[in-house]
């Protein structure tokens, strides 16, 4: 795939602008991978087919938290990582010490760079079970080094922009505020750094406006939010003495966390004279934060005090340990909250912690072809669809009518009408007669040059929308959502059963 020289220019700039973020810049990831990545490889260096050419899906089985979809994220990291992928001196070091590996192989990785293909999903696309979101060629060598880092890039970023974006939908369910704000706030509770900064950048991708997570401020260009914590009212002889305080040094940004003491007895009252008092000085009280007892209760009682002292457009920002479930139930009480934080049930997914990608050969290189392979299981789920695929995504009248996986070769003759089938229950049909045509795998390296310019975490955003707005309502809805068809052309199908009737003969001697 030829790209021209001021295009290559661009993806260069790029890819340097993104490794040079703080969360990105200096980190070495070569040994990011499970032992036996490198066992095999060994194993294949050993016999001598090292270089023998693969192809590897990545996708996933089952929609998390019981959603009809996923958003496909982490596609940067997986395409930094690809791009800086070396061992170091330190890396090979170590790997002499296990004591495992011929200095050869150890002097191969040592020259190691990537030089495979990727086709991948867009980065914010919506995606569905079983349906390849990348897909790898190359040398069987590279693809099995990279496999345990790559899934869990992709894994844990669209987990957690899934889980933002169902947390954004419950908040825009309020009527009086439909454009109610997320913020994610859960730092403290990831369970790691990274997990906390990438988790920042997913949410921010799923929807949220903000994030209080500073270094994925740094890193992302994502706006950081932030009031004050309880142990700052404490720390003052008294809790208004401690709002003075902080409206003193921050007279323009003023937010006020009123539930240390007693919301309605007294983190009220305070902020409303703090208010007066900034309102003589030509300032204002943004709003108040509440982060624990009957936020549907007390979200009203503020603002009904609120609305008493002339303070109509204070915003009530509501906390504790917030997810879809509980802001839906607040919003059908009635609650007065103008925006969300929302911590641990975010950046944990804590409902539902794995998204369960996986990575399966499908092809692979035999008398100098490449051809298909199938994995076979006793779990009918768990069989894999077998070759170079491609997956298209069907639309009529502006709406997305099914995803098709077709094998890479095949061609849609858009002239006739196209006939679709449950691959499962195959008397399951329809046809549709009219009908735009999207390809989903994009290109993003050739045989090792990255052909990609990223987006902007901004341009990721604007693109989940577009997605979501030619999407019915029935697919997107977070409760028993209408299950959207993944189907098979006919020619993979027929593929598919054609390697499993061959499979049989050799399980029965075998």
């Amino acid at each position: 795939m030829a790209i021209a020289d001021e295009k290559r220019m661009a993806i260069q700039q790029r890819i340097e602008a993104v490794s040079a973020l703080p969360v990105y810049r200096d980190r070495k990831l070569a040994l990011l991978t499970d032992l036996y990545q490198l066992t095999m490889m060994y194993g294949h260096y050993h016999s001598g087919d090292w270089d023998k050419q693969v192809v590897f899906d990545l996708f996933y089985r089952t929609n998390p938290c019981n959603n009809g979809y996923v958003i496909s994220a982490g596609l940067e990291q997986v395409v930094w990582y690809l791009y800086n992928l070396q061992f170091s001196s330190e890396d090979i070091t170590y790997l002499q010490s296990l004591n495992m590996f011929s200095e050869e192989f150890l002097e191969k990785l040592r020259q190691f760079r990537f030089s495979g293909t990727l086709y991948a999903v867009q980065e914010g696309s919506l995606v569905f079970p079983n349906e390849p979101i990348l897909r790898f060629e190359g040398s069987v060598f590279e693809l099995q080094l990279i496999e345990s880092a790559v899934l869990s890039f992709i894994n844990h970023q669209s987990l957690i922009a899934t889980k933002a974006q169902r947390i954004v939908d419950a908040a825009r369910t309020d009527r009086r505020n439909p454009t109610a704000p997320v913020i994610e706030m859960g730092l403290r509770r990831a369970q790691n750094a990274d997990a906390s900064i990438f988790g920042a950048r997913a949410a921010y991708i799923g929807g949220c406006v903000g994030t209080s997570n500073v270094m994925a401020g740094q890193s992302f260009s994502i706006p950081v939010v932030g009031t004050q914590g309880h142990s700052w009212i404490q720390s003052f002889p008294s809790e208004l003495e401690a709002f003075r305080a902080y409206a003193s040094a921050f007279p323009n940004h003023v937010a006020l966390l009123v539930d240390t003491y007693d919301v309605v007895k007294s983190g009220i009252p305070n902020a409303i004279a703090v208010a007066a008092e900034l309102k003589a000085e030509g300032k204002k009280l943004e709003s108040i934060r509440i982060d624990s007892g009957d936020l549907a209760y007390l979200s009203k009682k503020a603002r009904e005090m609120l609305d008493e002292a002339g303070l109509t457009d204070v915003g009530i920002i509501a906390s504790s340990d917030l997810d879809e479930h509980t802001i839906r139930e607040l919003i059908l009480q009635g609650a007065e909250i103008t925006s969300w934080g929302v911590g641990t049930n975010l950046i944990t997914s804590y409902d539902c912690p794995a998204l369960g990608a996986v990575y399966k050969m499908t092809a692979q290189q035999e008398d100098g072809h490449l051809k298909p392979t199938i994995k076979v299981s006793e779990n009918p789920a768990k069989v894999t669809n077998p070759g170079k695929k491609r997956v298209i995504r069907l639309y009529n009248k502006g709406y997305a009518s099914a995803d098709l996986i077709v094998l890479d070769d095949e061609q849609l003759d858009r002239s006739e009408p196209l006939e679709l089938f449950d691959p499962i229950h195959t008397y399951k049909r329809k046809t549709l007669y009219q009908y735009e045509v999207e390809e989903m795998l994009k290109p993003i390296f050739v045989d090792g040059e990255l052909v990609y310019e990223l987006p902007s975490l901004k341009e990721i955003r604007r693109h989940v929308a577009n997605c979501m707005s030619h999407f019915p309502s029935e697919i997107l809805r977070p409760v028993n959502p209408h299950i959207y068809h993944v189907d098979l052309s006919e020619s993979l199908w027929d593929l598919k059963q054609k390697l499993l009737h061959q499979w049989r003969p050799q399980a029965q001697q075998g």
